[in-house]
């Protein structure tokens, strides 16, 4: 049984405390418990209720439930403050992160599911739909992977490229030229914003047809809550939900390409007479202590700290998603829970719902 959490409602009640380990539920018995809570209505983080229907192969459940909250939060607090000096994550202003989970995860959204059978086996806030950041980049690729373009091509990067939005910084400078294999290598594997925006720049019908497809595309893989606005994601609009992103991730998981340079450690781009390094933005897969297939990172400040990743866990192939951990090492400690979790609850001797004293 998985746990999951769902958003609180505006005014926040008090948090409810962590069950012990000894009354937590057991998983992996057909007698498990079943604990349900009731469906809030879900609403988009700008506030709004989405009249999408559920798409017809949504991820089974049949995991147990975390306690979870009221009902779903109206965000458009989140969306004004986003143009504030100091900005606060869509989650974060939404009190995701309070809701309590057993493995007291610091990231506000976790899923983890099961890619074969679509079981979930954990989930909190998982149906929140929030801003993604770079992981908008997995389609970017999926297009780009299936387009039978040139992939030898050159490209040029051009001041069209150059963000201006968040005025990322970016080692592509205009004129720089490389081949649209490389442009898709370095987009996946170290999230680079003009290398994606050049892929969506010089696919035909340019970065409007481009991404029209990108939403047609969500729509075709039953991603329900999800919205695409330009292919790098450094737009907050750019937005879904963790149960989403896994549907995005089991795709982009089937182009053997998308496979290789997510999970590329590094890379060299000779540019002229340099050659610049990069290097990959999980550093999970140098760890021999995970076998990822593929996985994406992304940040903006509205998204915080992002991750999907499809793993080969103890002989099954796992998704995971983590949305909004404060920083680089919250995300990578979530990442190690849910890995620890995985291996001794659901694979190892008597099986049992993680709690908050399994961190220490």
């Amino acid at each position: 049984m998985a746990a999951h959490a769902s958003m609180p409602s505006k005014r926040p009640v008090a948090q409810q405390a962590l069950p012990s380990a000894s009354a937590a539920p057991r998983l992996g018995h057909e007698s498990k418990q079943r604990v349900k809570a009731s469906a809030p209505q879900r609403t988009t983080a700008q506030g709004t209720p989405s009249k999408r229907p559920v798409a017809a192969a949504a991820p089974k459940r049949t995991t147990a439930q975390v306690p979870q909250r009221a009902t779903r939060p109206v965000a458009a607090a989140a969306g004004a403050a986003a143009g504030t000096a100091a900005i606060v994550s869509y989650a974060e202003r939404m009190g995701l992160r309070r809701v309590p989970d057993p493995l007291n995860l610091n990231s506000s959204v976790a899923l983890v599911m099961d890619a074969q059978t679509n079981e979930i086996l954990l989930g909190k806030n998982d149906t929140a739909v929030l801003p993604i950041a770079s992981l908008t980049k997995l389609m970017t690729g999926v297009l780009i992977a299936d387009a039978n373009l040139p992939m030898d091509e050159v490209i040029t990067i051009t001041s069209a490229d150059v963000d201006r939005l968040k005025n990322s910084g970016s080692r592509l400078a205009v004129g720089t030229r490389l081949t649209r294999t490389e442009a898709l290598h370095l987009a996946m594997m170290s999230s680079e914003n003009r290398a994606a925006h050049a892929l969506a720049r010089t696919f035909p019908g340019g970065v409007e047809r481009f991404v029209e497809l990108m939403n047609q595309k969500a729509a075709q893989l039953g991603m329900t809550d999800t919205r695409f606005v330009d292919p790098t994601g450094l737009s907050s609009l750019n937005q879904s939900s963790a149960r989403d992103l896994a549907i995005l991730t089991a795709a982009s998981h089937e182009r053997p390409l998308l496979r290789r340079y997510t999970t590329s450690p590094s890379y060299e781009l000779a540019v002229g007479n340099q050659v610049l390094p990069y290097r990959n933005s999980n550093r999970l897969v140098n760890s021999d202590a995970w076998d990822i297939g593929l996985q994406k990172t992304g940040f903006i400040r509205e998204a915080g700290r992002c991750v999907v990743m499809q793993v080969n866990m103890a002989g099954r192939q796992l998704i995971m998603v983590l949305l909004d951990a404060t920083d680089v090492n919250a995300r990578l400690g979530d990442a190690e829970c849910l890995r620890r979790w995985v291996e001794s609850s659901l694979f190892d001797g008597p099986q049992h719902m993680a709690t908050a004293s399994d961190r220490s």
